[in-house]
């Protein structure tokens, strides 16, 4: 595959992408490495490579979904710094 101005160009329209010269010179210079580097992985035999779905064999260990003890209104509250007989009192965050 040819890595050219016109391809680039293309490349940058559909990303939204703007380059200057420079810019546009490291794109090529980039996209040549990747397809040399694919190219030089297309060289290894894997005929008899089993296709890799998972990096290890590990499964995640889930924990049965139950209610546990809840936390009461006072033993929230004791703790917060800034409160009334029913809440948390927080600083304002919005601004109208």
């Amino acid at each position: 595959m040819e890595i050219n101005d016109e391809l680039v160009d293309k490349l940058a329209t559909l990303s939204r992408l703007e380059y200057d010269a420079e810019g546009k010179e490291s794109v090529k210079k980039d996209l040549n490495q990747m397809i040399a580097f694919i190219e030089k992985i297309n060289e290894l035999d894997t005929e008899n490579v089993e296709p890799l779905v998972h990096i290890t064999n590990e499964v995640n260990v889930f924990r049965a979904d139950k209610v546990e003890k809840l936390t009461t209104k006072e033993e929230a509250l004791k703790n917060a710094p800034l409160k009334n007989s029913d809440y948390i009192k927080v600083s304002k965050v919005l601004n109208k």
